[in-house]
Order: C-alpha cells, then structure tokens, then sequence
C-alpha cells in the first residue's frame, strides 16, 4: 500500500456517491486530492439508496445540475470500465385529483422554461408505458424521458475508478478524528493515520456531516430520519425498460429491479433516527424492517399495481437517510471559516443529484465560486434558527412529510413557531395579522377583517388563494392612502471604521461616497458582474454605515461583506439586525401622517427621497430612510425595539382617519411587481448583471472609481448582451402566474418568469422575466417581439413592457 500521505491541497471527507463525484471532478480540475472514508466506499448510506435520477426541480440551475448527473451518468461507464447500471428509462408522475393534475401541469410548463422535454399523458397513455398499473383514477400524467435509474454503489465505484484515473488518491479504513482550524481557516485534518494538511477541507460525510462540522463551530442543518422501500420477487410483465414511477397522490414511488419491483415513499409521521447521535461503527448497515409503519402505503399500492397483491417480498429496506429543513441539499463553503466546504443533506435523492454536485463543488472549491448560482441549495441561506437540532428536526419532519403533498403557492411551514418575534407581534395578531415565517422570524404576510368576522387563517389554492381579496385591499390602501407594515425582520449590519468608507465604495457598484445623511441602493457584485447582494446602505457619519438586506439573506449577504474586507482594512462589520424594529410606512398620504407624530420638518425639503435622518417619533429617536420597495412615498423607520410599541400606536392613531391600515408581505410582492422592483434570488442574483436586469442606472459606471465587477459591466456595455430583464402583462384576468412560466417570442421559447403575481391597480395578471437570445438582445429587438406565456401547459398572449408598469407620479399604467 502506497505511504500515507502528509499534506494534499484538497482533502474530501466521505466516501458516498457525493465525495467520490467531488473529488473525480477536482482531480480533473488539476488538484492533488485525497479522499478519506473512515470505513469502505458506498458504507454509509449511498449503498442502500434506492437509485431514482429524477432531474426536475422548480430552480432552472438545480435542474441543470441533475442534467448534468444525467450526462455523466451516461458515458461514465465507457470512460471508467465500470458498469453504473444507468438506464434513461424515463419518469412517470401521475394526478390522481384536478388541484394535483394542474400542479403536473405547471410543472411541464417549468420543465419547458428550463429545456426539458416532459410531456403530458392521458391516463391510457401512460398505461402504455406502465402497463401493470391500474388507470381507473387517474386524470392526467407526465413523461420526461430523460429521466432514469442507477445502481449507487456501481456509479460511485466508477466515480472513485475516474478520480484515481485523474490522479486522486483514496483511502479507506482512516477516520478524521480532528479538523485543524489555524487563524480562522482551514488547515488540515488529523486522522487515525497520521495529520494532513490541505488547501481545502470538503466534508461530505452524509449524516455524520452535522456532528463533524459543529467541532469547529459549522453548522450543518441536516437530521437523520428512517426511509423504507420493499423489493420485490420478480413479477409478470415487469420488463427492464418500465419508466421509474411517482405516485404522489398515494405518497408511493416505484422502479424496476431485476424484474421486480422497488416501491418506497414519504410518510405523513416519518421517524426520525438517532436523535441521541448516531451508534458508533455504524457502517454497512440497515434498520429492522418496520412492517407496521410501512403498512399504511400497501392498501394504496396495491391499488394502483394489483400485481403486487401477489408479488413475493424479497426485503423491506430501512435505512436511515440525512434530511433537511427545506428539503433541498447543502453545499457550499461555510459562512465565518475559509476553506471549510460541504456537500452534505441530499433528502434521499443523493444519487439524482451526486454527479452534479460532485461537479459543483469542485468547482467551487477550485475557483472560489460556483459554476452558476446555487442558492437553493448554499449553505448560507440558514440562519440562527437552525443552531438547533431540536428545531431543525422539527421542521425536517415536516418537509419529509410533505415531499409528496401538493406544493401550494404561499404554502407556509407549520411547526416550531413562533420563535423570532417583533415587539409588535401580539398587536399584530390582535389586528389580524397572519404570519408567515422566514429564517424563523413571524412576519405579517396578509391581515383579516376581524369586524367583518374574517379569520386569520391561510386558505391554499392552485388558482385562487383566500388572502386575495385581503391583499387587494392592503395593495389598494398603499396607492391611495398609506399601510403600514412590520419589516422587524430586516437584516441589519453595522460597518465602522477609519477604513469603513474605502471598503464599502469597493465592494458596493453603487455610489455609497456619499455625505453622511444620504441612503444609497447599491449591488455588490462577483468579478464576472453576478448581482451577490441588492441591499440599501445609509451612511451615517464619516467612518459610520447601516446597511439593510432582506430577511432571509441574512447570513448569505454578512459573509458576502465580511470575505471582502482586505485583511488588515480598518472596518469592523457587525450585525446587529436583533436591535433595531422596523415599520415601514408608505402611500401618498405617509408624509401627512408622519408630520403628524414628528418633531421635525419631514418635508421633501428636509427629507428628500435617498435621505437618512434621525428624527423623534412619539419621544423616541428613531432613523427614517426615505425609500420604497412599493412604489409610493414613504419611510422605513428604524428604532430600538423597546420604542416600537409607542410609534407604531402613535402612527395608527395620527393615520387612521386619513385611510392608514396594516399590511404584510403578500402585497409588498403585488406592489413592488407592478413597480418593476426586483427580488434577489427571484429575479436578480449572481447569474445576472445590472446590465441585464435593467439596474445599471445604479451603477457608478459614469466615475472612475473601482468597484468589483466593474470591468464585467463594461464588456457588457460594450458587446451587448444575450437577455435583458421585462415586464410582461396578460388580459385574463383569471391567468394565474407564480413564476417559471415560459416566455415565447414569436412563438419560440426565449425564457422563463422569475417572479408572477396579481397588479391590483393594474386588473391584471403580471410577472418579470429575462427574455433570452444567444444573438443578443436590446430593447429594438425585444419590442419587435410578439409575446406569450406558456402557463400549465396553455399558451396565452402576453405583452411586453420595457418601463415600470406602475407610474406613482402620473397614476397611470404605462405601456
């Protein structure tokens, strides 16, 4: 056996499908790799996966990289030597109810927006190609006949065979007993051989990932819960070819196996595993067979496959998978320790997504970035909350048990609330609030009519939601007379410092240099000009800065910051988002009721738009930032939290006869789409640039000062670009757009929406989206167009805008 190395530049943790597809892919990127298994490769849990590649995903770059599990899937054998056993035998999904067939529905249409080619079926159809089940309910189904099935443990061994080929070095039977952290980062791992040192640290130790990360202070929300599948005996008319099947109606999945079957699914009361830690020398191994639990799918499978009435059981498989709270995977570098990546969570679809992530965080590893953006599945989008496992547990057992529930439109998670609350929680809900939750914060998303006996209460829907009525009133309040709405939950960061001016000026591609009193909107950008964060920052005094992102980007947009502060640079960043609430109050009558309540001239004068003072509100001193996410006039107020009780009842009082009422974050979205203002991780994010999102007039292109990214958006400004960012309106007005719905350009697919919603000034359905064309595109070539959307499978005439469709100075559509 070859001497056990000292020192490699990257070292990967794990042995499943995940680490052996990352270190193929960095081995071939030219690193030196190591890779640890404590035990034997596919030992954890890959060997007892069920092996479904299903690509689908409704994020058009998640979907890419099961596309790409998929095309590596399919030459991996030819290039290793060693069978995967891959076959694109294609998927099934059924509709068994009609809210069911138009979610299918929906997703064809997604699929379509993301390239994919899946089909919808009649029931007799898809009988044809699952001859052995029973179609007597079944309204509707859909085909993608890329999709597949693997044997893991056979990819894996290839992958682990491709990334020896490329000079990666394996080693099993090593446990890392200790990760090396020296000033903040990474350095290497001790192990039961000896101490590595290394460049990078990947940890894709499946459910073990947790435990590990936390010695070094990561946190890695990921639980352990039972999944069971039966395999059967061979059965009559199963043939190697039959298309993997899911039956979400009935919570079931099935596939072939050497003429048999392998049925499994995802049960309302999952069990969750090891809550005391995992056993030691837990390796190779299954669970006992728990009969009783599995026996509420039988009387459902056995009515959509009667053959299986009489089908021998070979084994029911109880392994124990790792799950998390919003069942999308994890991966990333971890937020606070360089060097320090994951890959980790993959919710029992590890080998659907292995090859891909594998890929992807290779790449992240070798060029400091993801291939393309990543944040359903980043690190950082978790949060305080999920420093819990008790917490994480909870909402991951939700999640699992809903995987095969219908995916409502605004379908709020349910358990482990309340936790994070705004001083003003109990009024709230006194008021009628009903709360939504983001990174465990309550927020107010819609308020009832309490008088008229209204409840506050979320009634889903796949066209026609309960609060519509509710956000229409609050919409319609913020364009004539004012709302006022809880933002408590804002991100909120301090950046002090004699250095704190430089820093900010170069990360940030808008003008922050401003005096002190002044507000900027301003992105920061990745060298290749990718939006990584869209924020506001108030500069405050002369080495003095508050910035203010949204809620959920919390940790995402402190590391963003915290990793370009040069070392040695005289700026402490600091968050300090639980001090300060938020009300925001906007609508043409905001100004009248703030001067009702302040001490000072809240003029435009004395408070013009972009302006950052402190005031005194009800005796409180409170920082009113004058801006708008709706479109109106108006204010966020920031103040300490123990004040917050005090102005918001002084505001209320001073606004209610002049049409002031509360309202939440469901009609933020509604005004801010017919305003034309985007939503990072919607609309904008690091796959798009200001120039293409149509933001560039935020950017200090027309100075000399450096900012990164800077050189990008000027290539694009120079060369053009292949998609712009639009508006798009539709005449039905019982259309309902959510977003990923496919955009045509005489009749040709060109894109996607990024966001869909309701203008209630406007009567009409909306959405933003990128219109594509690899021959470039500008705003000649875009009105030259004849438009429509594609939505759950039916094709409606669409019109484009270029302006915001909402105009607050004229009161009028624009077209």
């Amino acid at each position: 056996m070859n001497e056990f190395p000292t020192s490699a530049r990257a070292v990967i943790i794990g042995g499943g499908i995940v680490g052996c597809s990352t270190a193929y892919h960095l081995a071939r990127l030219g690193w030196e790799v190591l890779l640890l298994e404590r035990h034997k490769l596919t030992s954890g849990t890959t060997f007892h996966a069920a092996g479904l590649v299903g690509q689908l995903r409704s994020n058009a770059n998640i979907t890419q990289l099961l596309g790409y599990s998929v095309d590596l899937y399919r030459r991996l054998e030819a290039e290793t030597g060693i069978a995967t056993g891959w076959k694109m035998n294609g998927g099934l999904r059924l509709a068994c109810t009609e809210d069911r067939w138009l979610e299918v529905k929906r997703q064809a249409t997604t699929a379509h927006s993301f390239g994919l080619d899946m089909q919808l079926l009649t029931p007799s159809e898809a009988q044809a190609l699952w001859p052995l089940m029973n179609v007597d309910d079944l309204i509707g189904a859909a085909y993608l006949p890329t999709d597949g099935q693997a044997n893991p443990s056979d990819i894996t061994q290839s992958l682990a065979r491709g990334a020896r080929m490329a000079g990666a070095q394996i080693v099993e039977d090593t446990a890392v007993t200790r990760i090396v952290v020296e000033k903040g980062r990474v350095r290497g791992v001790e192990t039961s051989r000896g101490t590595v040192d290394c460049e990078g640290l990947i940890v894709c130790a499946g459910q073990w990932t947790r435990d590990l990360a936390a010695t070094v202070g990561v946190s890695v929300p990921l639980v352990s819960v039972e999944h069971q599948y039966m395999v059967t005996e061979p059965v009559a008319g199963v043939t190697s070819d039959l298309p993997t099947l899911r039956d979400p109606d009935r919570l079931i999945y099935w596939k072939e196996e050497v003429g048999g079957l392998v049925m499994g699914g995802y049960e309302p009361n999952p069990i969750p595993w090891a809550v005391d830690g995992i056993p030691e020398g837990f390796h190779y191994t299954l669970l006992s067979s728990n009969y009783e639990q599995f026996e509420q799918f039988m009387e459902a499978a056995v009515g959509r496959v009667p053959a299986l009435e009489s089908a021998g059981i070979k084994q029911l498989v109880n392994g124990p998978e790792s799950f998390t709270p919003d069942g999308n995977f994890i991966l990333g570098e971890a937020p606070g320790l360089p060097g320090f990546f994951v890959g980790a969570g993959f919710n029992a679809f590890g080998i659907a997504a292995g090859g891909g992530a594998g890929m992807a965080l290779a790449e992240w590893v070798a060029n400091g970035a993801p291939p393309f953006d990543l944040w359903p599945v980043d690190i950082r989008r978790f949060g305080a909350p999920h420093a819990s496992t008790n917490w994480v547990r909870a909402r991951t057992l939700e999640a699992y048990g809903r995987h095969y529930t219908i995916a409502w439109p605004g379908e709020e998670a349910e358990v482990a609330r309340p936790l994070r609350r705004s001083p003003l929680y109990a009024t709230l809900k006194e008021a009628g609030a009903c709360f939504g939750e983001k990174l465990g914060w309550e927020r107010p998303n819609w308020f009832a009519d309490i008088d008229k006996g209204e409840e506050p209460r979320d009634r889903y829907s796949m066209t026609r939601p309960g609060w519509v009525e509710a956000v229409a009133r609050e919409h319609r309040a913020a364009r004539e007379a004012a709302v006022l709405i809880d933002q408590t939950s804002f991100a909120k960061f301090s950046l002090q410092g004699p250095d704190a001016a430089a820093v900010l000026s170069r990360i940030c591609a808008g003008r922050v240099e401003r005096a002190p009193g002044r507000l900027s909107y301003t992105q920061m950008l990745n060298e290749q000009g990718g939006i990584e964060c869209d924020l506001t920052v108030a500069r405050l005094g002369a080495d003095r800065f508050y910035i203010v992102t949204g809620t959920g980007f919390a940790t995402h947009d402190f590391d963003w910051i915290a990793r370009n502060i040069p070392e040695g640079a005289r700026a402490t960043l600091s968050d300090v988002t639980s001090g300060a609430a938020v009300l925001s109050l906007m609508g043409p009558r905001a100004r009248d009721i703030l001067a009702a309540v302040a001490e000072e001239d809240v003029s435009n004068a004395a408070l013009p738009f972009g302006s950052a003072r402190h005031i005194i509100v009800a005796g409180a001193r409170v920082l009113a930032l004058r801006v708008t996410y709706v479109g109106e006039l108006g204010w966020e107020l920031h103040m300490p939290v123990e004040v917050a009780q005090a102005v918001y009842d002084a505001l209320m009082a001073a606004g209610r006869p002049l049409g002031l009422c509360n309202a939440g974050y469901r009609a933020i979205e509604t005004l801010r789409l017919e305003k034309g203002y985007r939503a990072w991780g919607a609309d904008i994010g690091p796959d798009h640039t200001p120039v293409e999102a149509g933001l560039d007039w935020a950017v200090k292109l027309n100075t000399d000062l450096p900012f990164i990214g800077r050189a990008a958006l000027e290539r694009q400004r120079r060369d053009g670009v292949k998609k712009r960012l639009a508006a798009f309106t539709v005449a039905d007005p019982s259309v309902v757009l959510l977003g990923r719905e496919t955009i045509l350009r005489n009749g040709v697919r060109a894109g996607w929406l990024s966001s869909g919603g309701f203008g209630h000034t406007l009567g009409c359905p909306m959405g933003l989206g990128y219109v594509r064309n690899r021959d470039g595109v500008d705003a000649g070539w875009l009105r030259d167009g004849s438009y429509a959307i594609e939505v759950a499978g039916e094709t409606v005439p669409a019109t484009l805008h270029l302006a915001p469709l909402y105009d607050p100075e004229n009161t009028r559509v624009r077209g």
